[in-house]
This record gives C-alpha cells, structure tokens and sequence, in this order.
C-alpha cells in the first residue's frame, strides 16, 4: 500500500515572533511517486520533511496523508500513524554501534505486539539481503558509511511503510557509497509502490525523483520540476 500526499496552506514558525521558517500554499503527490526536496542550506528543507512527519511543532494548515488530516492528530496518534505507515532514514543513521545489523534493522519488532515481531524481522532479513548485506551478525561499528546508511534503509523498510521520508541520505557518503545508496532508495520506491520524499543537496540523487521542489527562504521557488521516473 502506497499513501497520496496533499500539502494545503502549511506554515511553519518559531520563537515569540513566529518566524516563518516554511511557507507552502499547496504541493500533491501521488501514491507511489518520489519527491526530491532541494535548495541551499537554511531554505527549510529538513523542517519541511520533518513537519510532514508530524514531528515539527507550531505548524498550521492541513498535511494530509490518504484520508488522515496529519496535523489534526494529537501526538499520541501522529506516533501510531507513523509506526504504522512512515520509514525514515536520517543523515546520521542513529544506530545502535553496540548492536548487528540484523538487530538495528529489526529494531521495530522490540516494540511491536508480539504478533508482528516475525514478520519485522523476516522483512529487516530480507531488506538486508536485497540491500546487498550479507555479513549482518556483526556489530554495525565496523560498518563502511556505505553500508551503516543501507542498514538504516533497511530499518525503514522493516515495517513495510507506505510512506518513506529520507533527509540527506547522501551527505555523508562517497559518490560510490552515494550512487549504490541513490540505486537502493529508488529501487524500493519503484519494487513496492512506497511515496518516498527525501531532502537533498545530491543532483545525482534529485535526477532519479519522479519530482523536485525547489525551496529558498521556506518557499517554493518557480515551478516543481518534472524528472522521469
């Protein structure tokens, strides 16, 4: 299952003057398709990711995800939205060092109702593999930049999320690690129907989206270009 994006009218603020940090009168996204977030440093890109995740406050106007007015949610129910639908991947991986890759990929199914666990870890095994990992019982500390970023791919894959949010999944990678990184992030997107938005600085990486939106200042600037799928 893939999940249609609708933005109306969003703003975020900050500080006792509400400075505008995002200001985005409309975007649609369809299921399945994938969103390149881009800009210069400070445009609001990663405020921008993080308020569709419901993980920014002082947000105002409608975030809608399917059928589900985002932001209308409180947070205990924006929480189960997310364990339910969103996979994020995050520029510093925030893994466990001490742990395998096969736990950190699995590390949802520790929080999930019994029943589920086995099918997490089935699905964090086989996102491995697919990812190209194969040595997974060892301690993602002697894991490559290349491969700590596939294990949390990975991770976010686990839960089988309609949705897949990634913020500067690039940033810290060589262009080889990058490009396997870009092929792999692409490749989930077309094999299982995922909505995927990323924010990046990577032209290699914004070529591959389906589309791009240009952000300076927290505003989109000229028209959201078209890339082929």
């Amino acid at each position: 299952m893939s999940l249609p994006l609708r933005i109306s009218d969003l703003k975020v603020t900050a500080g006792a003057r509400n400075r505008v940090l995002v200001d985005l009168p409309r975007l649609d996204l369809q299921s399945g398709q994938s969103l390149g977030i881009s800009g210069p440093s400070g445009a609001g890109k990663s405020t921008l990711l993080y308020a569709i995740a419901g993980l920014t406050e002082h947000c105002s106007g409608e975030v809608r995800w399917g059928d589900t007015d985002f932001l209308a949610l409180r947070s205990g129910a924006r929480a189960a939205f997310r364990a339910a639908h969103i996979g994020m991947v995050f520029q510093d991986f925030l893994l466990f060092d001490e742990m395998s890759a096969d736990a950190n990929a699995a590390i949802a199914a520790c929080f999930a109702p019994k029943p589920a666990r086995t099918g997490l870890r089935a699905r964090a095994e086989t996102s491995l593999a697919r990812l190209g990992l194969t040595d997974t019982a060892r301690s993602v500390a002697s894991f490559s930049g290349g491969e700590r970023q596939r294990v949390a791919i990975a991770r976010a894959l686990a839960g089988d999320p309609a949705i897949l949010l990634a913020d500067e999944p690039t940033a810290s990678l060589d262009r080889d690690a990058a490009d396997r990184v870009i092929e792999d992030l692409a490749t989930a997107a077309r094999e299982q129907g995922t909505t995927l938005v990323t924010v990046s600085h990577d032209q290699a990486l914004l070529a591959r989206m389906d589309r791009v939106l240009h952000l300076e200042n927290g505003r989109p600037v000229g028209t959201e270009t078209k890339r082929a799928a």
